[in-house]
């Protein structure tokens, strides 16, 4: 049995387990790190964006040491009709930076180099079949070739994780749990870029875009420009696309040939496609993060705040808290649910799950009324700036008034009273309770 011992193992090495990897190794202590792909990244997907704050906390100079493409000085947001559409845009201080594009193939394999630096053995190309549980405690994995023994065992392995479920941490995941989220990569010259987005050296752009292909749904687009590409990509639950018998690749063809999208990417090169699932519980759906010799990190512990596209921050740093609890954990010879369990009072203390509370009833607000909130209304506020801009003979007292009345006209006056209780009801959830 003590063939291949060792004092931590973590499953997956995406921004989450390398984190805790690192974070172990640093202490001194025996890790490795197992990665079903061929290379840390190659089976990673996200919209692109890494934030600076947390990164740091890992890699305290990754901004000199790892490759990204372009700081991102300006965010959009585009809410689309069918065929217009508004934009509203908040420009950040170039010297404080806030957040960076990068490709995660390369930059999860620089993470990956600097963890096997600090002593991490990183096996790639190596499937975690099950989980090796002994008087109910995880004491390692079993693999396609061997078994691996550790103390302390770390699922960062993705939504997916399969070994969270056989491990009785999490039930199976329902339709209205996660989305699914396509992307497309277009090549297009630096130059080229940089004219379209009105950007200057390595400035970057983020857009998030409501409405469109998704109008009406429960889904957000996302547009991020990289140093000679441009990222563009969409993510609907999986309730909504079975509802709607959708399939989202058609919906990110319709919102790619959007007019206030298509200029964006005209003529670029398409480089490629992804598609991923994304976990969209949040607070209320997520798993018991630990157990005798086990805890789970990131996206396999459903932590993303869907509203703000946030998820390698909350993967990173709930990575180190749990890398720092492993590290206790092996101090005191003790790996038991008790002593694990100073991993949910350190993710209690941090941004993480302060977040994910603010935001708990958002889903279940926003699945009951998401054709209002989503479509509905997202309609008006490009209606209104086409009756603002519009310039045709008719008195702008009339246009006021015709837009004040068909906003009673359009839908029924009790609805738009329940629309007005379930915002006051969020809103109250997010700033009081």
């Amino acid at each position: 049995m003590e063939r291949n011992k060792t004092q931590v193992i973590v499953v997956g090495a995406g921004p989450a387990g390398i984190s805790c990897a690192i974070t172990v190794a640093r202490a001194g202590k025996e890790v490795i790190l197992i990665e079903r792909g061929k290379f840390a990244g190659s089976k990673n997907v996200f919209g692109g964006a890494i934030y600076a704050q947390p990164t740091k906390e890992v890699f305290p100079n990754f901004e000199q040491e790892a490759p990204l493409e372009r700081q991102n000085v300006e965010h959009k947001y585009l809410i689309l009709g069918k065929d217009d559409g508004t934009t509203v845009s908040y420009r950040h201080k170039p010297e404080t930076p806030v957040s960076y594009s990068v490709v995660r193939a390369k930059f999860d394999r620089w993470m990956a180099d600097e963890a096997k630096k600090e002593g991490v053995i990183l096996v790639e190309e190596t499937v975690v079949k099950e989980l090796i549980i002994e008087n109910e405690c995880v004491i390692g994995v079993k693999t396609e070739l061997e078994e691996y023994f550790a103390d302390i065992v770390v699922l960062a392995d993705g939504v997916n994780s399969l070994l969270a479920m056989q491990a009785g941490l999490r039930a199976k995941l329902n339709p209205e749990d996660v989305a699914l989220s396509v992307k497309e990569v277009y090549k297009l010259p630096t130059e080229v870029i940089n004219e379209r987005f009105n950007l200057k050296n390595d400035e970057g752009s983020v857009y998030e875009i409501f409405g469109g292909s998704m109008l009406g749904m429960l889904g957000l687009g996302f547009m991020y420009t990289n140093k000679n590409s441009v990222t563009l990509g969409l993510g609907v639950t999986l309730s909504e696309l079975v509802k709607n018998s959708l399939r989202p690749y058609e919906m990110l063809d319709e919102l790619k040939n959007h007019p206030q999208i298509a200029p964006l990417i005209k003529d670029g090169e398409l480089l490629e496609y992804n598609a991923h699932l994304i976990p969209e519980g949040g607070y209320k759906k997520m798993p018991e993060i630990c157990s005798n010799g086990v805890m789970i990190c990131g996206d396999a512990a459903m932590f993303v705040n869907n509203l703000h596209w946030e998820g390698t921050n909350l993967a990173m740093i709930s990575g180190k808290l749990a890398g720092e609890t492993a590290i206790i954990a092996l101090g005191k010879g003790d790996f038991s649910a008790k002593t694990l369990s100073l991993y949910r009072k350190k993710l209690e203390k941090s941004f993480i799950l302060k977040d994910l509370k603010t935001y708990r009833n958002l889903m279940q607000v926003m699945s009951g009324r998401a054709e209002h909130f989503l479509g509905y209304y997202p309609k008006k506020i490009n209606s209104f700036f086409e009756m603002f801009t519009s310039v045709d003979g008719i008195p702008k007292r009339k246009k006021y008034r015709d837009f004040i009345k068909s906003l009673f006209t359009d839908r029924n006056f009790i609805e738009i009273i329940k629309d007005f209780c379930a915002f006051i009801r969020l809103l109250w959830s997010i700033l009081v309770l």
